[in-house]
């Protein structure tokens, strides 16, 4: 079996929406990515830390169109690492400052995760990996991963 090498990441995700400026709302207003680039009203680039784009916004195919339909394939959702606990409990208090429905808050052993739709429907996870010396693992070293629930209060906590 071919395997994709250990350094390969992925770089960037891009997300087709209906309306742009609600979109740039969110992904910059809420959860503080920058923009970086704009194509007036049919695309933007956003980034963490100046890169070129880790979020690429268009309305190509999409303009003022709906969500799909549960049952439907497409993006399930997109994960956006936090360096640490502290930028994770940050941005959960700037969405639930916007008043954004959160959909689940986990915690995996390996990680915290907070789960939340965007303005257009699509899936984003919120979440900070633990250290890899901490994940839970089975006798036989094999990862150990849970879905118990994330204490919000405490993790509000650390912001």
């Amino acid at each position: 079996m071919t395997q994709a090498p250990p350094q390969t990441r992925i770089g960037h995700v891009h997300l087709k929406v209906a309306d742009l400026d609600r979109a740039i709302g969110f992904y910059s207003g809420v959860l503080g990515f920058e923009v970086m680039q704009r194509l007036g009203d049919q695309a933007a680039f956003l980034s963490a830390g100046g890169y070129h784009h880790h979020i690429g916004l268009n309305t190509w195919e999409s303009r003022g169109a709906a969500p799909p339909p549960p049952g439907h394939t497409g993006l399930f959702h997109t994960a956006f690492l936090y360096p640490d606990r502290k930028s994770l409990a940050q941005v959960l208090e700037r969405v639930m400052a916007a008043g954004i429905d959160l959909e689940g808050a986990s915690d995996h052993g390996v990680s915290e995760a907070i789960y939340l739709r965007d303005p257009d429907g699509n899936g984003v996870e919120l979440y900070r990996d633990r250290d890899e010396a901490d994940w839970p693992r089975s006798a036989d070293g094999s990862l150990s991963m849970t879905s118990a629930r994330l204490d919000l209060r405490a993790l509000l906590r650390e912001a």
